[in-house]
């Protein structure tokens, strides 16, 4: 659970050193091969980006040591230390309301390390690798085709897609019993983490530039939490501590239903807001979204 909630820790920091450099980046104009350039020259982009690594290596961790919906909830839970964050670095303003998901979304993981056991001691089955996989090739598949939709579903779809993808990722990680290369590249659950990944990273790009980033973000909470912790349960046999079922339950609703209340945090680098220090830039206005999710920039 302490590498989950590091892992975070990790995301939601980096979405606002991201943020940061992001805006910083946009003043000289161009494309979007220049904005990255100039971006890749910032030390807080590139700390955002070491920030995203040791996220990933910390969450590779807890998928290996609890079940897949405590970690899932702690991933979620990110939105809360990106707006946390944001308010100490960037001074946006949090609300009453906003601090209060704050508070619930830490009652929640607390619940859940409560209440949480060991990972699950089922071996994932060759249909459930196969279908994983599947999978992440309808999700590709529509990664593919999403950029052509309009419509006001559009970035809530987008978003559900995406957050699929990174479900395909969580499951995938506990499907990966050997890091020999041969059974590795003989593993359907090795190409689904790959597949899923990249899929969920178009998805959500996709659906960032053109959607409402705040239904997309919601979107790939629901598809990132949801789905995971019920393959988890029932095909990989996590559990709970004895008579705590109840408390684990309440603890993922909690814990995820907060991070939602906190989803316009998923906005944070199409914020007019300033770098610390950076007299050109302008302080978010209390009530403004700050702005954009952290995987679309690692």
């Amino acid at each position: 659970m302490v590498c989950a909630l590091g892992a975070a820790v990790c995301f939601g920091t980096a979405t606002v050193f991201q943020a940061v450099a992001a805006r910083a980046a946009s003043a000289g104009g161009g494309g979007e091969a220049a904005l990255l350039l100039r971006a890749l020259r910032q030390w807080r982009y590139l700390a955002g980006l070491a920030l995203d690594g040791l996220g990933f290596l910390f969450q590779i961790a807890a998928l290996r040591s609890i079940p897949i919906y405590a970690v899932a909830a702690a991933l979620a839970s990110s939105l809360a230390v990106t707006g946390v964050v944001a308010a100490r670095l960037l001074h946006v303003r949090l609300s009453r309301m906003e601090w209060g998901a704050v508070g619930v979304v830490c009652g929640g993981l607390a619940m859940l390390g409560l209440a949480s056991g060991t990972e699950g001691d089922r071996a994932g089955s060759t249909e459930l690798k196969w279908s994983m996989l599947g999978v992440a090739v309808v999700v590709l598949l529509l990664g593919l085709v999403g950029g052509r939709w309009s419509g006001r579903g559009r970035a809530l779809v987008l978003g559900l897609g995406a957050g699929c993808g990174f479900g395909v990722v969580e499951v995938s990680v506990r499907l990966i019993d050997s890091l020999a290369p041969s059974e590795l590249l003989t593993n359907p659950a090795t190409y689904a983490l790959l597949l899923g990944g990249g899929a969920a990273f178009l998805l959500l790009t996709s659906a960032l530039q053109r959607g409402s980033v705040t239904t997309a973000t919601a979107g790939m909470v629901i598809g990132e939490t949801i789905g995971p912790a019920v393959v988890g349960v029932v095909w990989l046999g996590d559990g709970t501590r004895e008579g705590l079922a109840w408390l684990a339950v309440l603890g993922f609703v909690v814990a995820v239903a907060g991070a939602l209340a906190l989803a316009r945090f998923g906005e944070m680098p199409q914020a007019d807001v300033a770098a610390p220090g950076d007299p050109s830039g302008t302080e978010a206005a209390p009530g403004t979204s700050p702005g954009s999710s952290r995987r679309p920039e690692s």
